[in-house]
């Protein structure tokens, strides 16, 4: 593996001269913002067989802990299954590939669970615009000879055991001298057809790999007047086999005796698994999970609502999503099978279609329900979303979106599983319809803006 050179850059796709403004250097920037919204988080970038021509300009401008290039595989760093995250950069690689399957199986042996293949793609439908850049001027090197679409990724993602968990269109606009590029770029970020005519695309693409162990798993059960609930959660924890487990009850400010009923529990379940709890100084959900999740010992951490309307014997199918390799953020869908009596009312549904709609329109991501309260990740991988939260903004007070947009914008990759959603058999929701929900309105449209258009990077 070879660490960067920065000082000798060979001729690229377009000229690239510093200090000058140049068509090359501006979609440089943009495509270098886009990577490194999630490669900034990584421990590391390699750029893997770079292309002959290529300057190197857009390595330099990719934000990442440590930068290298590879020009054959075995300089692409193994990967392990421990706390390690590798971005693989492909920069044109494939568009200059006759064997794309080959190339991904080669670096499907390499790499571990939680390395991300990061490739830069030429949009097919814009062959004729290359050509034209070549005879101009406007483009040097050699011309691309693959091209390929969302269903051609798609399938040789699968083909060589990857899925391609993000897709970002990066637009181009001449015209940003006269102070329309910034507005072009956004309206192609943003607009469901008009973003498809971008130049490029940065694809992520995550490889499919079981758990090579039994990782261990915390679970965080925020209680809020939730007396009648607490013993009933740990009576009904799951067997995970050889798996560790460790629960923590996180109260916060009950008035029903929720704390006391902790304590008297406590000792009567430590003979199955860790059992600890905590009281909050802060307050909401949100607030309560991150509490938790800093005191946990698992590999993997996930959330149980104390309300417990999503039954606990359900945890282990999150548990083996994971452990298979289905994804590496396993989140809760409320929305598929009949619910329990009065345990979702009418508007309350209503709600949860729209936002996990809307959701899934900004992020790019395909989400059944948003707002289900149990999700699980790799403990490395919430870290890294803890990282995310302190340069995007602490915005969520729910929890769940703080999660969810950090997923997609790190390529985790997602999976829902379907639960058989409860009624309550004690207490009272905690949710305010009208109010709460003109706050995930207000969220919903940061994702818009800042996630989404990438007004943040």
């Amino acid at each position: 593996m070879q660490p960067m050179d920065r000082s000798q850059p060979t001729p690229g796709p377009g000229p690239v001269v510093r200090g000058q403004p140049h068509w090359t250097t501006y979609l440089y920037r943009l495509i270098a913002g886009e990577i490194s919204s999630a490669t900034r988080y990584c421990d590391r970038v390699v750029q893997w067989q770079p292309l002959p021509f290529d300057s190197g300009y857009l390595l330099e401008r990719v934000q990442a802990q440590a930068k290298a290039t590879a020009a054959d595989l075995a300089q692409v760093p193994a990967g392990r299954d421990d706390d390690s995250r590798t971005a693989v950069l492909c920069n044109g690689t494939f568009n200059f590939s006759s064997d794309i399957q080959g190339l991904l199986r080669d670096l499907h042996t390499r790499l571990a669970r939680g390395d991300r293949v990061i490739a830069v793609c030429y949009n097919p439908y814009l062959q004729w615009l290359y050509r034209l850049a070549n005879a101009v001027g406007l483009r040097r090197g050699a011309l691309p000879t693959t091209f390929l679409t969302r269903v051609d990724l798609d399938n040789l993602a699968r083909l060589s055991q990857f899925e391609v968990v993000r897709l970002r269109p990066i637009g181009f606009c001449p015209f940003r001298l006269f102070g329309l590029g910034s507005v072009v770029n956004w309206l192609l970020a943003m607009v469901p057809l008009l973003r498809w005519l971008a130049l490029v695309s940065v694809v992520v693409l995550r490889p499919v790999k079981p758990a090579v162990r039994r990782p261990s798993l915390t679970i965080v059960i925020p209680a809020r007047n939730e007396k009648g609930n607490i013993e009933a959660a740990l009576r009904r924890m799951p067997d995970l086999g050889s798996a560790e487990l460790d629960v923590i009850f996180v109260e916060g400010h009950s008035k029903d005796g929720t704390w006391e009923e902790i304590q008297r529990v406590l000792p009567l379940y430590a003979h199955r698994f860790s059992v600890r709890a905590f009281q909050q100084t802060g307050k909401g959900k949100s607030d309560a999970v991150r509490l938790g999740f800093r005191h946990a010992r698992g590999d993997l951490l996930t959330i149980l609502d104390a309300d417990l309307t999503m039954p606990p014997e359900l945890l282990h199918r999150f548990y083996d999503a994971w452990c298979e390799g289905k994804a590496d953020f396993v989140n809760g869908s409320r929305l598929v099978y009949p619910m329990e009596g009065e345990a979702m009312r009418f508007l309350n549904r209503l709600g949860n279609v729209f936002f996990a709609r809307a959701v899934s329109a900004v992020l790019d991501t395909r989400l059944g329900d948003t707002l289900c309260g149990t999700k699980l990740v790799a403990r490395v991988d919430y870290e890294r979303m803890v990282r995310w939260r302190g340069d995007f903004g602490d915005f969520d007070p729910f929890g769940d979106f703080e999660l969810l947009f950090p997923a997609a914008v790190l390529g985790l990759g997602t999976v829902d599983v379907p639960i058989a959603y409860r009624a309550r058999t004690y207490g009272s929701t905690n949710i305010q319809r009208f109010r709460h929900g003109l706050m995930l309105l207000k969220m919903t449209l940061i994702g818009l803006f800042r996630v989404r258009a990438g007004r943040w990077v």
